[in-house]
C-alpha cells in the first residue's frame, strides 16, 4: 500500500528531524530511538481546518499552567492520529495574532495507541483529546484524522527544545517538513515504478486487430515518455536525498516533490488509460494507482505553495 509504506516512514521522519533541529539532549536521547523502533507511532498535527499552507496564522492555543501547558483547539489531516501514541503538535502560544509564526511553540502530545477509525483519551484533570478518521477516496492504506483538544495538559518536558523552543515550533515544523518532502517524492517515484510495470504487462497481453497492443506505435511512445519520467524522478530524488545527508537540499526537496509528484499524476493516468476501459475497474491496479498520486501534489506542500513560496522565492533570493 503507497499510504500505509510511505506516511509510516514519513511521519517519524519529520518528527526526528524536527528533534535534531530544536530538541533538549534529553528529548533526543528519550523520543529518537523510540521513533527508531516504531515504539510508539508518532502522527503530526499541524494542519488546521483554516490553515494549511499559511502555517503562521495557526489558532490552536496553548495555555501555560502550574507544570506545564494546556491545548485546545482543532487540528486536521492528521495521518495515523488513531493508532499514533505522540503527535508532533504545533500550537500557539503567544495569542498576539500579530506575532504570526513567531507566536508558535512545538509540542509532543502523548496519548493512547487506539485501533479503528474514532479515539477518545481523557485525563484526570479532565482534559480530552478526541479524534475521527475523515472519509477519503484513495489512499486507504492511511486514515487521516480530525483531532479536537479540550483542556488537554502537556508537561513542559514535551515542549519541543524546552524552554529555548518556546516561540520557534515554525522552524522546527519546516526543518521536518523537508524530511517529509523528499519522502514524498520517493513515494511518488515508488507509485511511478508500479503503474509502468503494470502498463508494460498489459501492453504485451492485451492484443487487439491481431497485434499486442505494445506493439503499436502509439503505444511505445507512451512507454518511452514514461521510462523517461521514471528514470528521471528516481535519479532526481537520489540526488537530492544526497544533498540532505549533507545537511543541504532544503530547496531542492521542494523542487523534487514538486516535479516527481506531478509526473506520477501523468504516469499513472497513462498507466490507465493503455488499459482502456479496464483501466477504471476497481479491480484494476492502475485505477488504484491513479487516485493515490493525485493526493501527492497536495499533501506535504501544496504543488503551489512550493512553486511560489519556496522554490521560486529561494531562486530569486539566490540570484541576486
Amino acid at each position: 500500500s503507497l499510504g500505509a509504506a510511505g506516511s509510516l516512514i514519513t511521519r517519524p521522519e519529520i518528527m526526528a528531524r524536527a528533534l535534531l533541529k530544536g530538541g533538549t539532549e534529553e528529548q533526543k536521547q528519550y523520543w529518537l530511538p523510540k521513533l527508531a523502533q516504531a515504539e510508539p507511532l508518532n502522527a503530526v498535527a499541524v494542519t488546521e481546518p483554516n490553515f494549511g499552507s499559511d502555517v503562521a496564522g495557526m489558532k490552536l492555543k496553548a495555555t501555560q499552567v502550574e507544570g506545564g501547558w494546556v491545548l485546545d483547539g482543532e487540528k486536521t489531516w492528521c495521518t495515523f492520529a488513531g493508532k499514533a501514541g505522540v503527535l508532533l503538535t504545533l500550537a500557539r502560544t503567544n495569542s498576539d495574532m500579530s506575532s504570526g509564526h513567531k507566536g508558535l511553540t512545538m509540542f509532543l502530545v502523548e496519548k493512547p495507541s487506539t485501533a479503528g477509525h474514532a479515539f477518545a483519551h481523557e485525563q484526570t484533570n479532565g482534559g480530552t483529546i478526541t479524534g475521527k478518521a475523515i472519509p477519503t477516496i484513495g489512499y486507504r492504506g492511511m486514515h487521516s484524522f480530525t483531532v479536537f483538544f479540550d483542556n488537554y495538559f502537556v508537561p513542559d518536558s514535551h515542549v519541543l527544545g524546552g524552554a529555548e523552543g518556546i516561540g520557534k515550533g515554525f522552524y522546527y515544523t519546516m526543518a521536518g517538513f523537508a524530511g517529509g518532502r523528499i519522502q514524498t517524492a520517493a513515494r511518488a517515484t515508488g507509485v511511478m515504478q508500479a503503474a509502468f510495470e503494470r502498463a508494460l504487462d498489459y501492453s504485451r497481453e492485451r492484443v487487439v486487430f491481431g497485434k499486442a497492443i505494445g506493439e503499436y506505435q502509439l503505444t511505445l511512445v507512451k512507454i518511452a515518455r514514461m521510462a523517461m519520467l521514471l528514470q528521471v524522478s528516481r535519479q532526481f530524488t537520489y540526488h537530492v536525498a544526497r544533498l540532505m545527508d549533507e545537511g543541504k537540499g532544503q530547496m531542492e526537496a521542494s523542487l523534487v516533490k514538486l516535479y516527481s509528484c506531478k509526473s506520477s499524476e501523468w504516469l499513472c493516468r497513462e498507466a490507465m488509460q493503455i488499459h482502456g476501459g479496464m483501466g477504471y475497474a476497481e479491480e484494476s491496479s492502475v485505477s488504484r494507482y491513479f487516485i493515490d498520486s493525485r493526493v501527492l501534489s497536495i499533501f506535504e506542500g501544496a504543488e503551489e505553495t512550493l512553486a511560489l513560496k519556496v522554490i521560486a522565492k529561494a531562486l530569486v533570493e539566490n540570484a541576486a
